[in-house]
């Protein structure tokens, strides 16, 4: 049997399905939570959808703080950990609290990656990655805005759908031909660029930027493809970086992430990684990059999984089907599998209801790879039972 101490660091959805994994095999009194939130995690979706368009919109808690208590766990908000050591097995916090473990869990995510020339502190400039960024943003909407989005991923454009249907002037540029084009097919970044432009919002591909213009701690604006443009606020969406330097610093294997085996375990056995902050390599998927870091729900929650079935001594690999989805405006786009390096062919598969459709992607063997789909939940389920079956 498995006994001794579990310590979790972070506070998103990995960290939060771990330990409701955790607690439902008993080890729920082994728990210690550590997160620099000072809330308990909470659904981070909304806060690039709902969670804006409404100032009466509050956080959706994945489990309130009372079931933490009934299950045992122990809560520490507002903690930082700044320290490992990996001999003793044991965790440094920046209060000068150690914590022993025998199993450690790092689930610290990943942050905005700033914009070059905006420095932090600027005080009209926001990124969007948890609910102090979000209840921000939620105030800076209540008044009219002129707003520059840096960056067509799905955040941008996300944001950018948000705020111009609640009437405020959005200009986004994006330095690729096209949005969100590390994951998604043309087709599908063609009808995002429809739905964004059919909202009001003002598009620029391939963009030229100039160097920020600032003023004291303000951002003013900046030359897009040549001509100055000032704006009110600016956010920026140009990705993200792993927050790997805990991991980096006790020197376990980093690099664009913490690197993982399929059971979550870090070069150091005894510590795992899951979420946002992991790098693990795929396995038989020869039309796929060897390894790679996915920022989405799904990943989270399905290797909190597996990391709770190694610790609970019954490991079992990673191998869960990558899902993605997206609210823009009226269009809801559902992902499903990955897109791989050569598409063999696509079909296309047209909906009832106007603009309804998917994609469906095969690789070079000719078996389906992803699906993409607009407004065509129906279709995209299908779909997915079938990549399920094959993945």
């Amino acid at each position: 049997m498995n006994t001794g101490k579990i310590v979790i660091v972070g506070g998103g959805h990995a960290a939060a399905q771990l330990c409701m994994n955790l607690a439902e095999a008993g080890r729920g009194p082994d728990i210690t939570l550590i997160s620099e939130e000072t809330v308990v995690p909470y659904q981070r979706p909304p806060l690039s959808k709902s969670f804006l368009k409404s100032s009466a919109e509050s956080l959706q808690f994945i489990r309130g703080q009372t079931w933490y208590e009934e299950q045992g766990i122990e809560l520490m908000l507002g903690a930082q950990a700044v320290g490992i050591d990996r001999e003793s097995r044991r965790i440094n916090l920046s209060s000068g609290v150690f914590m022993d473990y025998q199993h450690l869990v790092l689930a610290t995510g990943a942050r905005a990656r700033p914009f070059p020339g905006i420095p932090p502190g600027t005080v009209n400039a926001f990124s969007l990655r948890g609910q102090a960024d979000a209840r921000a943003l939620q105030t800076l909407l209540a008044e009219p805005q002129d707003i520059l989005v840096l960056g067509g991923g799905f955040i941008g454009l996300e944001f950018s759908a948000t705020a111009s249907a609640k009437g405020h002037r959005v200009v986004l540029v994006e330095a690729a031909p096209r949005l969100m084009a590390r994951a998604v097919s043309p087709q599908l970044s063609a009808h995002a660029l429809q739905v964004q432009r059919d909202l009001g919002v003002e598009v620029h591909l391939q963009a030229q930027l100039g160097e920020p213009v600032m003023e004291e701690q303000r951002f003013l604006g900046l030359h897009i493809d040549g001509e100055f443009k000032q704006f009110s606020s600016v956010l920026s969406a140009i990705g993200a970086w792993p927050n790997q330097e805990l991991a980096g610093q006790c020197g376990l294997v980093c690099d664009n992430g913490i690197w993982v085996d399929l059971h979550m375990r870090t070069s150091d056995p005894s510590i795992l990684a899951i979420g946002d902050c992991a790098r693990f390599a795929l396995s038989g998927k020869p039309w796929l990059p060897a390894s790679l870091r996915l920022e989405s729900i799904q990943n989270a929650n399905d290797q909190a999984k597996t990391a709770s079935s190694t610790i609970m001594g019954d490991p079992q690999p990673y191998h869960a089907l990558p899902w993605f989805w997206s609210e823009q405006g009226p269009a809801r786009f559902q992902m499903a599998g990955l897109l791989p390096a050569v598409i063999s062919r696509t079909e296309v598969v047209e909906g009832g209801s106007s603009g309804a459709c998917s994609w469906h992607h095969f690789d070079g063997d000719g078996q389906l790879a992803c699906v993409e789909s607009v407004n065509f939940p129906a279709d995209h389920m299908k779909a997915k039972k079938q990549l399920l079956s094959i993945w």
